[in-house]
């Protein structure tokens, strides 16, 4: 049950109040007794969930988080191997470029 916000419009004074949703709105204020009163919009109606246990990845079955955790294995596996992979041909290129390259002699002299 939610707790709810009034003010009366005649008299100024603010209360909260704790009623069922279903409940009526209440009209008549407590201090002055006029018609006056209105229900105030705020959170107070507003479901928070806090703590553990309300995420997704809290309600997962074990086959999915198995699942999960070889796919994120064999990614790693595959990046480590394009990484070496990558090492070894910038080396290649590397030694291959000194040797092709042909020297300029000097015919000026």
């Amino acid at each position: 049950m939610p707790t709810y916000d009034y003010e009366c419009d005649a008299c100024g004074h603010e209360f909260e109040l704790f009623q069922s949703i279903t409940a009526p709105v209440k009209r008549k204020c407590s201090e002055c007794g006029k018609l006056k009163l209105r229900r105030l919009f705020g959170t107070g109606a507003a479901v928070v969930f806090k703590g553990s246990g309300f995420y997704e990845t809290d309600y997962r079955s074990e086959s999915y988080k198995k699942g999960a955790e070889s796919a994120k294995k064999s990614k790693e596996k595959s990046k480590k191997s394009s990484d070496n992979g990558g090492d070894t041909k910038s080396s290649s290129k590397g030694s291959s470029s000194k040797e092709s390259t042909p020297k300029k002699s000097d015919s000026s002299d």
